[in-house]
């Protein structure tokens, strides 16, 4: 069976991150859910400047190019009748780039307000991989304690911190150092990044 990626967007500046991770996996032969938030769907509107399908955006804007077994199933984030509400949904893991402090507090609470917070609810209830890549700064202790909440509850908190060891040039690079950390949690191979070690840059000092 292909495998299955969920990919949430919710009201979070930082769509950025979101498409370049949906192009990154269009590469590959993966079926792809993705729920996009009525919130998502304004700040995407506002930061990339595209409405619309994100299929369509991806490939016209994005320059996705999909691979001949790629599936991208979008769902409306109100429907509970989607496959991703149900646990017998199969799938190998999930990730909100960017998650709100909203949806965040949603996760950490149990809350399944909409089909996105419902999905994350099951991946934390049936052991699967839930990656949240919160998106606001500074945080509150309110903050810290819904993302220790869900870590203790097994999810994983990847903040969006690129690294800069990798001499990035453009804001694509910065972009991608995130993208690359959320595939290696969902066990997805890229060529984002290359593993430190392999290419490291030469010392040239100071």
């Amino acid at each position: 069976m292909r495998r299955r990626i969920i990919v949430g967007i919710s009201g979070a500046s930082g769509t950025v991150y979101a498409m370049n991770l949906l192009r990154a996996l269009v590469r590959q032969p993966l079926e792809i859910h993705l729920i996009l938030t009525a919130d998502g769907r304004k700040v995407a509107a506002h930061e990339i400047g595209q409405e619309g399908r994100m299929a369509y955006i991806l490939e016209k804007h994005f320059g996705a190019v999909r691979h001949p077994e790629s599936r991208l199933v979008e769902h409306d984030p109100d429907n509970y009748f989607a496959a991703p509400a149900s646990g017998s949904f199969r799938h190998d893991g999930m990730v909100i780039l960017p998650c709100s402090m909203k949806t965040l507090a949603a996760v950490a609470s149990g809350v399944a307000g909409n089909l996105l917070t419902r999905a994350a609810d099951i991946c934390l209830k049936e052991r699967r991989p839930l990656v949240l890549v919160p998106r606001e700064s500074p945080l509150s202790q309110i903050h810290l304690e819904n993302m220790l909440r869900v870590t203790r509850a097994g999810g994983i908190i990847l903040p969006p911190a690129p690294g800069f060891y990798h001499r990035p040039q453009t804001i694509d690079d910065l972009v991608n150092f995130v993208v690359a950390r959320v595939m290696d949690q969902l066990g997805i191979n890229h060529d984002l990044l290359n593993e430190w070690g392999t290419h490291a840059p030469t010392d040239r000092g100071l």
